[in-house]
């Protein structure tokens, strides 16, 4: 079953930051700026996040099994059109059916742990989930650069889409439902059960580091980190997409280090609050000192990848006070902020780099403030997070 999770979540990881490594060919043979580039990733993650409530209301009625078949499907066809997109407004579709396609592949992992194992284990097997599953996005920075250097842009995007297909079939012949979960007292509309969650107090400090953690870390490294290393720091296009490469890594081995911290510190706020706040104090030092040395800008990256999107202890901590019965809906919406904020953070530093670049603002001081921004931000929300509740044992 951990398998069947993984292939998809993989393919979920390489179409959120691929995007980086091709943006060169695809602007040019699309005709895109930075702002139509950013609105492609934005179009993912959005569509990622809208279809969330959706599929919190379908793993809880129809199962997981069908749920993550209905949305392979999906991101299949979707990368089918990007591979042959002649227009933005193609493209923008095909990235908008690709996240619509991804968009039920972590939260049915979740579901399925949640589900099945007790309920302190759940910060661990969804952190190895999300660490090894995190490993697609480094395979979308060099691997990625090799091969559509050898064999083109288009062809090597159809062939990932030949590999969702394969995942599609994996997923159709290997998961099993969980026995259905009923509410106390009868069935809950999909509105009363959204009604439920938003109104659990406990949940209200937590959403807003959702909104914003994870959005810092892949808008840099899904769109700006290799624009950023040439221009502020000359790196050739072999050294920006290791760059990219060794981030994507770093996202990994962060999710991989949650765990065991979340079980030294025995408190997931403590944990999560613990990297975000080193990930503060690294977003600052980058956007006010990076641009005097390449080596200390990479080392900045890397650090807030390891710890600045804490995501599997942040969704462990608000799923304790989630109740069985809505369990779909409530981790799904959590999923909503944090892809809903991921979108929202690409379309408004998208708009931010081309106003600065009309502008003409030198790129040191343009990422300088673009990362310092980050970093102040993410902070605010670490003050509030604060304020939550530790999580149900």
């Amino acid at each position: 079953m951990f398998l069947a999770l993984l292939f998809p979540y993989l393919l979920s990881q390489f179409y959120r930051a691929f995007l980086a490594v091709v943006a060169g060919d695809v602007s040019r043979d699309l005709g895109l700026d930075a702002a139509g580039l950013a609105s492609l990733q934005a179009a993912f993650l959005l569509a990622f996040a809208l279809c969330q409530i959706p599929v919190g209301v379908a793993l809880d009625r129809f199962g997981p099994r069908r749920t993550l078949a209905c949305g392979m499907c999906s991101a299949v066809i979707g990368g089918v059109l990007f591979a042959f997109a002649g227009s933005l407004s193609q493209a923008l579709a095909a990235m908008a059916l690709t996240g619509g396609g991804c968009a039920p592949v972590l939260m049915t992992g979740f579901y399925l742990i949640a589900r099945t194992y007790p309920a302190a284990r759940f910060a661990t097997l969804s952190s190895l989930l999300l660490g090894l599953g995190s490993l697609g996005d480094p395979l979308s920075g060099t691997p990625l650069a090799l091969a559509v250097s050898a064999f083109g842009w288009r062809p090597t995007m159809l062939g990932i889409a030949g590999i969702a297909a394969l995942s599609l079939v994996c997923v159709s012949l290997v998961l099993r439902d969980p026995p259905r979960a009923d509410a106390p007292g009868g069935a809950v509309s999909p509105l009363a059960g959204a009604r439920q969650i938003l109104a659990m107090r406990a949940l209200w400090p937590i959403f807003p580091i959702a909104l914003v953690s994870y959005a810092c870390v892949i808008a840099t490294r899904g769109l700006w980190i290799a624009p950023y290393l040439d221009t502020v720091h000359g790196f050739s296009p072999e050294l920006r997409s290791l760059g990219a490469t060794a981030m994507g890594f770093a996202i990994a081995a962060g999710a991989l280090l949650y765990a065991p911290l979340n079980r030294l510190f025995g408190n997931a706020k403590y944990t999560a609050a613990a990297g975000v706040g080193i990930s503060v104090a690294a977003w600052l030092v980058l956007g006010l000192f990076g641009e005097r040395s390449g080596a200390l800008a990479v080392t900045l990256l890397l650090l807030v990848a390891c710890l600045g999107a804490p995501f599997a202890i942040i969704m462990a901590h608000a799923r304790s006070f989630m109740p069985t019965h809505l369990l779909g809906q409530g981790v799904t919406i959590m999923n909503l902020a944090f892809m809903g904020g991921a979108g929202l953070g690409q379309w408004f530093s998208g708009r931010y780099v081309r106003a600065a670049e009309l502008a003409g603002t030198a790129p040191s001081d343009l990422y300088g403030r673009l990362f310092t921004a980050f970093g102040l931000v993410l902070g605010a929300t670490l003050a509030i997070y604060l304020l939550a509740p530790r999580e149900r044992r």
